[in-house]
């Protein structure tokens, strides 16, 4: 008899996954899309990941630390959303690697994300 393993997917920079993500009060949370934003290998010896919230409220689109992602377009495409969204990295959260439910799409042009973060944080 053969046994199969299954290993844990391995994540990266520019996926699109959905978690239980905290509300700011971290007493409640909602299940939702959110984008993996930290560099690959960063081999802090923990299976967590830093991810920027994913929003529908298109509302919160109108800052430089957020992102409008449209559905028309070729990322928009890829991401796996279901409707036109918005990433903030102004929202930002640690998320254990088990929490994670499942891998729904990529983001391969990170270009417009890192500007945002780089406004987040205030990086040059």
């Amino acid at each position: 008899m053969t046994t199969m393993t299954q290993t844990n997917p391995i994540y990266k920079r520019g996926d699109v996954i959905l978690v239980l993500y905290p509300d700011s009060n971290l007493l409640t949370a909602k299940r939702r899309p959110v984008l993996i934003v930290q560099e690959n290998n960063l081999q802090t010896g923990l299976s967590q990941f830093i991810v920027a919230m994913i929003t529908s409220n298109l509302s919160r689109a109108n800052h430089p630390s957020r992102v409008k992602i449209s559905l028309s377009s070729s990322e928009g495409k890829l991401s796996g959303l279901l409707a036109d969204s918005v990433m903030m990295t102004d929202n930002l959260a640690t998320i254990a690697e088990s929490e994670i439910d499942r891998l729904i799409g990529h983001f391969h042009n990170m270009t417009q994300i890192d500007i945002a973060l780089k406004h987040t944080l205030g990086l040059s």
